[in-house]
């Protein structure tokens, strides 16, 4: 899903929300909603997309404004509210019962997670930690109808840039033979066990059981296998942990080790993060270990203290970014990894 699958899911695009009410909007343009699936034919078209397809659905649609009203409620550009402390969120996403739930989908899934992880080089728990955090290993993935979801806020228009391919993706699933019983998930778009955007299922979706179908919605393997092509295009380096947790020595010089260039994504993210150093020298500097074992000393990482000075701070490697890229989000990794550690234990 992305520069990641969710960040523009959030509505961090900074685009001004549309000025009419979506009961309004839903009342008065069912015309203009009519004239917005006839304008995109072409462009299906072009993407083999048979008419019959775009007959077939176009026709039993109808704007649904409860996915304008969501989309509307997401936070635009402008100042950003102050970062919590990451604890509070640790607490709740990494509990008990989670990591209870982690351990059960590893061992029912060992050996497909093993040809897995060979194949890949993606770890066997960072697949499991990512179906864990997208749907609670399969409990909910979401009941909005993807067509009509998408094709509303296309036609609305304050993300068209980012819906509508996603709309003409998901008609391209229904077209090569998805079935429309299938196609549910998040009022924006997000669907199955790994919460992939459509664009994401038909690049990235991969058959893991052998029968022909990458079914991400209903066959675990097909769903780990698809996390794992994920990483594996996000660059996942076999053999590297996505980080370590360290103690900061007192009285470290932060400004001697903070980043030098501007981020070109989710700056809010990236920008608490230091400028990257090997684990041999973060240990010249100081650090020592919290839990877990030292990577090779020729490892790169960067300095995360999501709590600030004087609690758990991590070291996070290139495959700490791999996860950002799933989700742009420094909660949301740390979560995943920590989550991965406690299920593999």
């Amino acid at each position: 899903m992305r520069t990641s699958i969710f960040s523009l899911l959030l509505g961090l695009t900074g685009v001004a929300a549309c000025s009419v009410a979506p009961s309004q909007a839903v009342a008065q343009d069912s015309p203009a909603f009519r004239a917005y699936l006839d304008s995109i034919r072409p462009k299906a078209r072009g993407m083999g997309i048979r008419d019959a397809t775009l007959d077939s659905v176009f026709a039993t649609l109808t704007p649904n404004p409860r996915v304008i009203e969501l989309d509307q409620s997401q936070p635009g550009g402008g100042a950003y509210s102050p970062i919590p402390n990451f604890e509070p969120y640790r607490v709740k996403h990494v509990d008990s019962a989670r990591i209870n739930r982690g351990r059960i989908a590893y061992r029912n899934n060992r050996a497909r997670l093993a040809r897995i992880e060979a194949e890949t080089g993606v770890p066997e728990e960072i697949m499991v930690a990512i179906y864990g955090h997208e749907t609670n290993y399969g409990s909910y993935t979401g009941d909005f109808d993807l067509i009509r979801s998408l094709a509303t806020l296309s036609w609305e228009g304050r993300r068209r840039t980012l819906f509508e391919p996603e709309l003409l993706a998901t008609l391209k699933m229904l077209d090569n033979g998805v079935p429309r019983s299938r196609l549910v998930g998040s009022w924006a778009g997000a669907t199955g066990y790994p919460q992939f955007l459509p664009s994401v299922y038909l690049r990235l979706a991969r058959d893991g059981d052998g029968d022909g179908k990458a079914d991400i919605w209903t066959s675990e393997a097909d769903a780990l296998a698809s996390i794992a092509n994920y990483f594996v295009q996000s660059g996942w380096r076999a053999g590297q942990p996505w980080g370590v947790a360290v103690n900061v020595p007192s009285g470290f010089n932060r400004a001697a080790v903070t980043a030098r260039t501007q981020p070109a994504r989710c700056p809010r993210v990236f920008n608490r993060h230091s400028r990257w150093l090997t684990i041999g020298e973060w240990r010249r500097l100081g650090m020592s270990l919290a839990r877990d074992s030292w990577p090779a000393d020729n490892v790169m990482a960067t300095l995360l203290e999501p709590d600030g000075p004087g609690k758990t701070a991590y070291l996070l490697t290139g495959n700490y970014r791999a996860i950002l890229d799933y989700n742009c989000s420094n909660f949301y990794a740390l979560s995943v990894g920590l989550l991965a550690d406690a299920v593999k234990q």
